[in-house]
């Protein structure tokens, strides 16, 4: 029985999650399994026990004592992430994700902000947990991505989530950021970003936008307490959270070497199915996917190959690149953003331009605008042509 001086099981974990000096595996590791600690340990016991979750024992010493403050980190904890409007959940609590249990080492403290329906308990079915909620379709690959890695990964994203489909990625720039890009482009379309930060940094810098975007829309979900800044090993840590919320993982572009072959590995350990899409042989950022391809992954070259491995058929006729303007569009633009305004500007209406043309042309960044074409194609503004590139709608 708990005394009144004995920290709860959740200030416990989200102080072990803040912990200095404990690695993340170790806090895994712990936090798994924090019965066998939480309420000390016998100084002969010690060392067995620190090799029973195969820490050091100086770790283990770090650990019991985050007892004595646990409180009040809870405490500083949940009153920084009330100021982000999100929420703690951690793997003792209901509404913890059930989907993260399948991993090895599973966060033992999760903060979400976004909608409602990512993160409370899933009596209906919704939101990040389980198998009777939507479908989901992780969309990674390389920050460094090609003008036509960054249209394939929008397409993709905006077919599958006008279709339902969760959007998962990991909030980078590159293939990631289309992807949110492309989910927030289908009406109603839902993504999830999964961070290698706490929830209160700009990373990367220039995302602040849309991270708001998909809150509204979906959830920005993080395992390290909200002022946790970036650094590189976080981000390979971050890749076993996207591959396990993920029915199926599609690998757009990716090196030789690259953190989104990390998400397929993780993806193929936990018994998803994993998609790359074909890139040509001389392409540096193709060499990864198509290693993938030639070791078994099933090729990626419409929505309606993700749609059919997830059981729900082919959705839309399948078409390539489709001209999706519905109708002439108004004679004249409705009220544009100064990135779409500029685009729209350089949009020819006789011939298609390749994207990064377009972005040179608007002076904007490539990222910035695959997400302003999409919002222009929505309206009729653009057309997507057969060969790829863009051209004026309503001519």
């Amino acid at each position: 029985m708990q005394g009144p001086d004995r920290p709860s099981d959740r200030a416990l974990l989200v102080a072990l999650n803040a912990a200095p000096g404990l690695g993340r595996a170790a806090i895994c590791r712990l936090g798994a399994d924090l019965d066998r600690w939480r309420d000390g340990v016998a100084p002969g016991d010690e060392r067995d026990l620190a090799a029973r979750f195969s820490i050091s024992l100086d770790s283990l010493h770090i650990a019991l004592a985050v007892r004595a403050g646990a409180k009040a980190v809870l405490a500083y904890e949940e009153q920084a992430i009330e100021r982000l409007g999100a929420q703690i959940f951690t793997c003792r609590e209901a509404d913890y994700p059930a989907r993260l249990a399948e991993l090895a080492l599973p966060p033992p403290v999760l903060e979400i902000a976004g909608s409602p329906a990512f993160g409370r308990r899933k009596s209906a079915g919704e939101g990040l947990d389980g198998p009777t909620g939507p479908a989901s379709v992780a969309i990674v690959g390389s920050r460094k991505a090609t003008p036509y890695g960054l249209e394939i990964a929008a397409w993709l994203a905006r077919e599958l989530a006008g279709e339902g489909i969760v959007v998962v990625s990991g909030f980078a720039k590159g293939i990631d950021a289309a992807a949110h890009q492309g989910a927030l482009a289908a009406e109603n379309g839902q993504t999830v970003g999964v961070l290698g930060c706490g929830l209160s940094f700009d990373y990367p810098k220039g995302h602040r936008e849309l991270g708001l975007r998909i809150r509204q829309r979906g959830a920005l979900v993080s395992e390290f307490p909200c002022a946790w800044p970036p650094s590189a090993g976080n981000f390979p840590v971050r890749n076993r959270i996207i591959a396990a919320l993920a029915d199926v993982v599609v690998v757009v572009e990716a090196a030789a070497r690259s953190g989104s072959l990390i998400t397929a590995r993780l993806a193929l350990e936990l018994g998803r199915e994993v998609l790359a899409v074909p890139g040509r042989i001389t392409d540096e950022q193709a060499l990864g996917t198509n290693d993938l391809l030639r070791d078994g992954a099933a090729p990626v070259t419409h929505p309606a190959d993700i749609l059919e491995r997830l059981g729900l058929g082919v959705g839309a006729p399948r078409r390539a690149y489709a001209e999706s303007a519905s109708g002439a569009p108004p004679a004249t633009p409705p009220e544009l953003s100064a990135a779409q305004g500029a685009l729209f500007a350089a949009l020819d209406p006789a011939r298609a331009q390749a994207v990064d043309t377009l972005a040179a042309a608007a002076d904007l960044g490539v990222d910035v605008a695959v997400a302003g074409l999409l919002e222009l194609e929505l309206g009729g503004w653009a057309v997507r042509a057969a060969g790829g590139g863009y051209r004026r709608g309503g001519s």
